[in-house]
C-alpha cells in the first residue's frame, strides 16, 4: 500500500494521485464546472490535460490508447450532456475491448445547488455499456474504486468503466488512514492441459484445418506465437476485420480477410474446411460465418469461454492465455501427413489476382480499389492507419496488407461513426516517429471535425483522408441490394480545402487519380496536419461485391 499523500487534501487530489499510481499518462477532457476541482488537481499533476472540443472525441482517444498501449485510456466530462456525450465512446470501448475509464462530474450530493438542474442518473445510464460504474459518496473510499476500475478495466476481457465524482466529495476532506492501493500484478491463468491435448487431437485428425484470427489476438505476446503457430503447422490462416495484422499478411498461408458477410473468396475456403481453429474470436464482432448442426468442428481459443449463441457453439474450447495456448499447440503439434490444404491454397491463388484487379485503374472519380493500392505504397511497413466506418472499411479490410499488428485501427464491433479522425490523433500522440493517416469517409468525417483544432493544437503529424461521395455511401449500397430506390441519403459538403485551412491545417484536393500517391507522400513527408480529400467512385460496390464476386465464386 502507498501512504503517500498530504493529511490536508481533498476528494479530487486524492483522486488524482490515485490515478498517477496507475501510471496514468492522459485525461483525455471536456470540463465543465463540476470538474473544476478535479481540474485544479489536475493541474499539479504528472498527468496530462488534453482539451478536446466534444466528449466523443475524447472517449475515442481515451479507447484508442487503451487499444494501443493495453493500458486504461481516461477521459473526463462534466454532468448531465457532457456525460452522455461519451455513451457512444463507452460503448466503442466495451464492445471492441478497449480498456478506458471515464469520470464525469456531478452536482452536490449532500445538499442540493440547484434542483435537478443537468441532473442524470448517469450511473445507471452507464450499467448496460460498463464493467463497473459507481458513484463516489464518500472520499475516503477513492482509492479502492479507482483501484477495482483499473482492475476491472484491465481484465480479459477488458472494456470500459465509469466513476462519478460530486462536486462535494472532491472538496471533502478524507480521513488521515485513506491510502492509495499497490496496481496488482496478476498473470492470466493458462488452458487445462487436457484441453490443450484435446485440441492437438483434433488438430491431427482433421484434413483441411484453417485457421481464424480475431480481435482477441490483437493483444501482446500474441502475435509472435501464432506466427511461429502457423509456421509449424503450415495450417492457412485468415483474419476477421480486428485482427488484420495479428500476423503480417505478406505470409505465404494467409488466405484473406472477412470483411463481407458471405460470398468471398475467404467464405469458399470456411467452407471447404472440416476443422476451424478460432484464436480470439469474439461474438460482439460481426461472425465471419454461422455455425449449423452437423457441419464442421470448431476450437474456440480465447481468453474466456465462449458466449452461449444459435450460430457459435464450439465443440471444444481452450480456455486461457491466448499465447500460452497457441505457443502449447505449436509445439506439439507440428506438420501432419493427412492435412490437405491443395484447396485452401487454390482459393489464396484466386484472390491474390483478383485482389489485384484495377488496382492501378486511373479513372477518375477515383475507385476504391486504386484508393487502398495508393495509400499502401506510401505508407511504411509500421505505418498506421486508423479507420472511421463506411464504405471504405471493406474495401480496406479487404484489399489492404497489413504488416504488423494495430497498423489497422478499425471498429467492427460497436462500428461508430465518427471515431477515425479520433483515433488517429490518439496513434499519433503516442508514436510521433511513425507515419500515421485517419481514413474518413465524408459523413464520420463531419460527425467530430472539430477535433481538427485540437490536432493541429497538439502539434501532431497526422495525414487525414476524407474519402468524398457526398452521401452516406455504405447505406446507399445496402439500399440498392436490397431493392429500394435510392432516396434520402445524399447531402452537400463544405469546402473541405477551406475547411482545413481554417483550423490551421493544410488542406488538398485531389483533381487527377495521378496526384493521389504523390500528394499523399509530400503530406507525409511535410509534417504537420493536411486534409486530402478524394473523390470516389463508388459504383464498384456494386460491380465487384454483388455480381463479381458470385460468378467468381460459384466455380471454387
Amino acid at each position: 500500500m502507498v501512504n503517500e499523500h498530504r493529511l490536508t487534501c481533498n476528494g479530487a487530489e486524492l483522486f488524482i494521485r490515485a490515478l498517477e499510481n496507475e501510471g496514468v499518462e492522459y485525461i483525455f477532457a471536456v470540463p465543465g464546472e463540476e470538474n473544476l476541482a478535479f481540474l485544479e488537481a489536475l493541474r499539479t499533476s504528472s498527468i496530462k490535460l488534453v482539451l478536446n472540443r466534444h466528449e466523443q472525441g475524447a472517449g475515442f482517444m481515451a479507447a484508442t490508447y487503451g487499444r494501443l498501449t493495453g493500458r486504461v485510456g481516461v477521459c473526463l466530462s462534466t454532468l448531465g450532456p457532457g456525460a452522455t456525450n461519451l455513451l457512444t465512446a463507452g460503448a466503442y470501448a466495451q464492445l471492441g475491448a478497449m480498456p478506458m475509464m471515464m469520470i464525469s462530474g456531478q452536482k452536490p450530493i449532500k445538499s442540493s445547488k440547484q434542483g435537478m438542474f443537468q441532473i442524470l442518473d448517469v450511473v445507471d445510464l452507464m450499467r448496460p455499456l460498463t464493467k463497473y460504474t459507481r458513484q463516489i459518496s464518500n472520499a475516503n473510499t477513492i482509492p479502492a474504486k479507482v483501484r477495482e476500475a483499473f482492475r476491472l478495466a484491465l481484465e480479459e476481457r477488458p472494456g470500459a468503466v465509469h466513476l462519478e465524482l460530486p462536486e462535494d466529495i472532491a472538496a471533502e476532506i478524507p480521513e488521515p488512514d485513506a491510502h492509495i492501493f499497490k496496481p496488482s500484478d496478476a498473470r492470466r491463468p493458462s488452458a487445462s492441459q487436457k484441453s490443450l491435448d484435446m485440441a492437438c487431437d483434433m488438430l491431427r485428425k482433421a484434413q483441411h484445418p484453417l485457421i481464424m484470427i480475431g480481435a482477441g489476438a490483437n493483444r501482446k505476446r500474441v502475435s509472435q506465437a501464432l506466427l511461429n503457430f502457423v509456421n509449424e503447422t503450415n495450417v492457412p490462416f485468415f483474419t476477421t476485420q480486428m485482427g488484420k495484422g495479428v500476423v503480417d499478411e505478406r505470409h505465404p498461408r494467409y488466405l484473406g480477410n472477412a470483411a463481407l458477410s458471405a460470398g468471398d473468396f475467404v467464405h469458399c475456403a470456411i467452407d471447404r474446411a472440416d476443422l476451424v481453429i478460432n484464436v480470439g474470436h469474439d461474438v460482439v464482432e460481426k461472425p465471419p460465418f454461422f455455425m449449423t448442426p452437423g457441419g464442421k468442428k470448431v476450437i474456440h481459443v480465447n481468453f474466456n469461454a465462449a458466449d452461449v449463441d444459435p450460430v457459435y457453439f464450439p465443440q471444444h474450447e481452450v480456455v486461457g492465455d491466448i499465447a500460452n495456448s497457441v505457443k502449447y499447440m505449436a509445439e506439439n503439434c507440428g506438420q501432419c501427413s493427412n492435412h490437405d490444404f491443395t484447396g485452401l491454397m487454390e482459393i489464396k491463388q484466386a484472390l491474390s489476382a483478383h485482389l489485384q484487379e484495377r488496382a492501378e485503374d486511373n479513372g477518375f472519380p477515383v475507385i476504391p480499389q486504386r484508393i487502398v493500392h495508393d495509400v499502401r505504397k506510401v505508407m511504411p511497413e509500421d505505418g498506421i492507419i486508423a479507420l472511421d466506418n463506411g464504405m471504405y472499411k471493406l474495401w480496406f479490410a479487404r484489399n489492404y496488407c497489413a504488416y504488423n499488428n494495430n497498423t489497422v485501427l478499425l471498429d467492427n464491433a460497436l462500428a461508430s461513426m465518427g471515431a477515425g479522425l479520433p483515433s488517429g490523433m490518439m496513434a499519433a500522440m503516442l508514436y510521433p516517429e511513425r507515419k500515421v493517416m485517419a481514413i474518413c469517409g465524408d459523413g464520420g468525417f463531419m460527425m467530430n471535425s472539430q477535433e481538427l483544432e485540437t490536432a493541429v493544437r497538439l502539434g501532431l503529424n497526422l495525414v487525414v483522408l476524407i474519402i468524398n461521395d457526398n452521401a452516406y455511401g455504405m447505406i446507399k449500397w445496402k439500399q440498392r441490394q436490397d431493392g429500394y430506390a435510392d432516396f434520402g441519403l445524399d447531402y452537400s459538403n463544405p469546402d473541405f480545402v477551406t475547411y482545413a485551412q481554417s483550423y490551421g491545417a493544410a488542406g488538398h484536393r485531389i483533381t487527377r487519380t495521378e496526384d493521389l500517391q504523390p500528394t499523399l507522400e509530400n503530406a507525409l513527408a511535410t509534417g504537420g496536419v493536411h486534409v486530402v480529400e478524394v473523390p470516389v467512385d463508388y459504383s464498384e460496390n456494386h460491380r465487384v461485391f454483388d455480381e463479381q464476386l458470385a460468378e467468381l465464386t460459384c466455380n471454387l
